[in-house]
């Protein structure tokens, strides 16, 4: 049965929302999770029903949000560093966590390690697209800002996999982040990332922004600073297309009636659709184990499955197939 640390107390809102989801993900799945943080808090929100199917590692030091996460290897009884130690000690096999995510990331790479043939982790996030069903992988947003040509061809065959094992797609798509579709379009990092990312399987070229969101690929590589900007930008204009509709609709009595109308059916899968508790959290591809993270923001739902995340990143041997794609190509 896989084991997944994880930090209890990382999230905005305290440890109620994440044992919380660790009990609705209990619920649904078999897993064993090893809490990492303050005993007195976490035993006075969980039920007494759960104690004995997890562990309860204790840890009373919490790495805030505002901390530097340059302070993070220094801080070796946080509620992170423990988490992320249990993995590299071979007591855990997936950490998640929706803490301190410049802390998780330097946690993860520096203490767990690397795969054997990647230079640079990458973090993953899905975006949603306008096909039914589908989302869009979107890698690196945030764990390597200077990337090389050589990292952005790594995260083309991380994503492509994940997207294979994960994601359960046969023949993902895999694009380039570029300023244009043609072949010669890009800057000088994206030009000599296209003639390596010519050896990965599913890729298919150039890609712009919009096709992020067409469905037209299933995976999109970037490096780091582009797609945490990406990511960020994609995040202001839900928020805001949402506020518009809400005052437009305040407006027109007509409105409040439709409104009211497709209340249950649009909006319903619309929220769902670029709601991040659907997805969990975001993988960080290229380190041994698994690393799961979290929304600092994350609800129940949000830490259920990222949870599941991490389950079906083990199950379906994803490293392992990372390697393996890596060493074919390379040969």
């Amino acid at each position: 049965m896989i084991r997944i640390a994880i930090d209890a107390m990382g999230g905005d809102f305290g440890p109620e929302p994440i044992i919380e989801g660790v009990i609705q993900a209990l619920d649904e799945r078999q897993f064993f999770p090893i809490l990492v943080g303050d005993r007195e808090q976490i035993t006075s929100i969980l039920p007494e029903y759960y104690l004995d199917k997890l562990e309860i590692v204790q840890s009373s030091d919490v790495f805030s949000m505002s901390d530097q996460a340059t302070q993070a290897l220094k801080r070796k009884e946080s509620t992170i560093y423990m988490a992320v130690e249990l993995v590299r000690d071979g007591k855990a096999d997936a950490v998640v966590s929706a803490g301190h995510s410049g802390a998780t990331m330097t946690l993860a790479t520096l203490r767990i390690g690397r795969l054997p043939h990647i230079s640079k982790p990458a973090l993953a996030t899905l975006m949603p697209n306008k096909l039914i069903g589908a989302k869009t992988l979107l890698l690196d947003v945030g764990a390597v800002t200077d990337c090389t040509a050589k990292n952005l061809y790594e995260f083309a065959i991380m994503g492509e996999v994940y997207a294979k094992k994960v994601l359960n797609l046969r023949r993902p798509k895999v694009g380039l982040l570029s300023n244009g579709e043609e072949d010669s379009k890009g800057n000088a990092l994206t030009k000599e990332a296209f003639k390596l990312m010519e050896n990965v399987p599913g890729f298919k070229g150039n890609v712009e922004g919009s096709d992020i969101f067409n469905g037209s690929v299933d995976v999109v590589v970037c490096d780091g600073y582009t797609g945490n900007i990406v990511l960020k930008a994609s995040e202001g204009v839900v928020s805001t297309v949402f506020d518009l509709m809400k005052t437009q609709i305040r407006k027109s009595i007509p409105a409040k009636i439709g409104a009211f109308m497709m209340k249950k059916k649009v909006f319903k899968k619309l929220k769902e659709k670029v709601d991040y508790a659907e997805y969990g959290g975001a993988p960080l591809l290229g380190v041994k184990g698994c690393a799961i993270i979290s929304h600092g923001k994350s609800n129940a739902k949000a830490i259920k499955n990222a949870i599941f995340q991490a389950i079906d990143y083990n199950d379906k041997n994803v490293n392992e197939a990372i390697e393996e794609l890596l060493t074919k190509n390379n040969a």
